[in-house]
């Protein structure tokens, strides 16, 4: 297996992004085939969505209404960044190893109003598929991009970050900057 190569897909569409509690985000996604076609779409719309979108860095087919096992990673500039691997996307992902816990916080496209403290791995080897060819992959990293990975990866199991905070308390209002 290698590690994941920068997204050179086809151009996508930008799709709207579901908010909670739509019954899409809290629903396991299907496993994809990543040759078919509108998989390798969907790749492409994913990373479209995400560049328009700021500050974001990570994008699950849940969060466009899609219940499918596929997302959007590109922490590149980020930072909290340590690792990065550019803009990339990955079908079918499971964590195989972490390690390193700790609490950091999140906030997500389709919880807007909220972030939450949750501990996640801050190292970890995903192994996934890439849309296109089917190739099968293995990432390893850390830091903000692991968080990241982890994050999606939940989107695609019917999980929000809210799932994983440790109470009421480790919940916050989404500061705004103008």
């Amino acid at each position: 297996m290698t590690s994941p190569v920068a997204w050179d897909g086809p151009e996508g569409t930008v799709l709207p992004v579901v908010s909670a509690p739509a019954t899409v985000l809290s629903t396991v996604g299907d496993e994809v085939d990543p040759a078919d076609p509108a998989i390798v779409q969907l790749a492409a719309d994913l990373v479209a969505t995400m560049r328009i979108s700021p500050g974001c860095v990570g994008l699950a087919a849940p969060q466009v209404g899609v219940g499918a096992q596929i997302f959007a990673v590109d922490v590149t500039g980020h930072p909290k960044a340590a690792t990065t691997h550019g803009t990339f996307v990955l079908c079918n992902a499971k964590v195989i190893e972490a390690s390193r816990w700790k609490a950091g916080r999140e906030g997500c496209m389709s919880v807007p109003d909220l972030t939450g403290d949750v501990k996640r791995a801050g190292r970890v080897v995903v192994s996934a598929m890439l849309p296109g060819t089917g190739e099968a992959v293995e990432i390893t990293t850390d830091a903000f991009e692991a968080r990241a990975l982890q994050h999606e990866i939940d989107h695609c199991d019917g999980k929000l970050f809210l799932d994983r905070v440790a109470g009421a308390h480790a919940i916050y209002q989404r500061k705004v900057y103008l």
